[in-house]
């Protein structure tokens, strides 16, 4: 397939064996009752339950949505479970994940607290090349934080992490969590590289496929001649 040249973006004219550009894996990770699940679900459903059954292992769910300038992105999010008796089974998702989402509940401390532990262990299986976003969920109380925003905050901004704060229950800030990462992943793609380091699609590694690569391209200016002053 040729694509002609053009001083804008290059039309997205078709897409080779499938309705999407690019695949970003995302793998949710935190505590059993940070709300991992309601979080993916609200996304992905948009559905609720107050009493949401704990993750046993891993679930899986798929999205779509469409990036600026028309990018089709596929989100595969892993759900993983939070409970030590699992980590096992967790642990070898975290391999082909090139998105991260650290997840605590704001009224729990000990959510929070955890987070070390879950950053440590999940970057010394994706090395530097996966986005990391730290997520403050069922920010939908009035009062009764146990963990404020400028600390969670600080922490995230010390690990060079984007902070945001969601409520599954009330449906706040949602899309906009999903639609930040898929958006960072996608500039660390297309211009080579994240915070700390490379994300390259690789051959074997399923963090990041790539259909159909959308391509800029800048005319060059065109020399004037010279005219003659004689």
């Amino acid at each position: 397939m040729s694509l002609q040249h053009s001083a804008t973006p290059a039309p997205i004219r078709a897409m080779a064996r499938a309705d999407w550009h690019y695949q970003f894996r995302v793998i949710l990770l935190g505590d059993a009752t940070a709300g991992k699940t309601s979080l993916v679900r609200r996304y992905t459903e948009d559905s609720f339950q107050e009493r949401a059954a704990c993750t046993l292992g891993v679930e899986f769910y798929i999205k779509m949505l469409t990036l600026a300038p028309g990018v089709r992105v596929k989100l595969q999010m892993w759900d993983t479970a939070g409970q030590e008796r699992f980590r096992c089974i967790t642990r070898s998702f975290y391999r082909n994940a090139v998105g991260v989402l650290l997840v605590f509940d704001r009224s729990n401390r000990a959510t929070f607290l955890s987070l070390d532990d879950w950053y440590m262990e999940a970057l010394n299986v994706l090395s530097e090349r996966a986005v990391f976003v730290l997520v403050g969920q069922k920010s939908d109380q009035d009062s009764g934080y146990l963990v404020p925003s400028e600390e969670a905050a600080a922490w995230a901004s010390s690990l060079g992490m984007t902070y945001v704060e969601t409520s599954a229950k009330s449906n706040f800030n949602v899309d906009h969590l999903f639609h930040t990462l898929a958006t960072k992943i996608y500039d660390a793609v297309t211009h080579g590289a994240v915070d700390r380091g490379m994300v390259v699609p690789s051959e074997g590694w399923d963090g990041v496929k790539v259909v159909f690569r959308v391509h800029t391209f800048t005319p060059k200016k065109e020399k004037t001649a010279n005219k003659c002053q004689c």
